[in-house]
């Protein structure tokens, strides 16, 4: 039997938001915040260095397009299974970097983009924990971590086949889930797979998996596959997301916010989510045991 290499860190955690920033641009950053005691402790520009702890050693997070870092902490006390988890916070009235530029709103969530340290890959797969409080508020939708490559990955700029390709998913109003992917094929924004064919789970811990398979250039023979709990969820073939070998998956694009392009998508009250258990690898990962 073939041995597997899974890349994983051993405390757990990432960091999130999605939305406008690419890798190769940067935003203003608040100042973290001091760390809260008991807690957990804010990402700060520090804090990032040491990332080979919260990510594991396959993955470098790249010092620009970053941003909210000082909404996700690392909490004190780690799960005893999962290990270190990573909490990020949606503050009353925010949404995605969009509404809050454009409209004077909260700004919410986090970003952080993740590079492989191997390289490019032609196939990856993610997996990562992450709990919904019992009383969480999905509004109209928001955005999770997925993987990506390149840099147009997100904000209403569609990649042209060479220049970018993301995979983040998506919670839409009730809870229901997607993969919501930047394809050269998308038109004026990502474009929902699977919508439907799960639902993310509230009050406890879920692992989600998604294998990303990169098409052949010139043929649309890529696919997407997710595993909820170590159940298959959703299988998308016949994907196009590259025109060119130069574009490959680079890594993760931890994103997470409320949103949306407009004020309706933002959260009536502040609220959290939580992260933990972040792997990659080239082959099925699966849950861990005793969660």
């Amino acid at each position: 039997m073939r041995r597997r290499q899974i890349i994983t860190a051993g405390t757990a955690a990432a960091a999130a938001l999605a939305g406008c920033s690419a890798p190769g641009t940067s935003r203003p950053r608040a100042s973290a915040a001091p760390a809260t005691g008991s807690a957990g402790t804010p990402l700060s520009r520090d804090a990032v260095t040491a990332a080979p702890r919260l990510f594991g050693p396959a993955l470098e997070p790249r010092t620009t397009g970053s941003f909210g870092l000082d909404r996700a902490l690392l909490m004190a006390a780690p799960h005893p299974v999962l290990g270190r988890r990573l909490r990020v916070r949606y503050p009353a009235g925010s949404a995605s970097p969009t509404v809050a530029r454009q409209y004077g709103k909260p700004e919410g969530g986090a970003q952080l983009y993740l590079a492989l340290r191997s390289g490019p890959a032609e196939a990856l797969n993610l997996r990562y924990y992450v709990r919904f409080p019992a009383e969480f508020d999905f509004v109209k939708g928001g955005k999770l971590p997925g993987l990506y490559g390149g840099s147009v990955t997100s904000g209403r700029h569609i990649p042209d086949g060479e220049d970018g390709l993301s995979t983040r998913y998506m919670w839409r109003r009730g809870g229901t889930g997607e993969v919501y992917a930047y394809l050269p094929t998308s038109v004026q924004h990502g474009t929902s797979l699977g919508s439907g064919d799960w639902r993310w789970p509230v009050g406890r811990w879920t692992c989600v998996e998604q294998a990303v398979r990169l098409n052949t250039p010139g043929r649309s023979d890529g696919s997407v596959t997710v595993f909820l709990n170590g159940a298959r969820v959703l299988r998308s073939d016949d994907l196009e997301f590259r025109t060119t070998n130069r574009l490959g998956i680079e890594g993760v694009f931890f994103s997470t916010f409320f949103g949306g392009s407009d004020p309706s998508w933002s959260t009536p009250r502040t609220q959290f989510a939580e992260f933990a258990a972040f792997a990659v690898s080239g082959h099925y990962i699966g849950p861990l045991p005793g969660v």
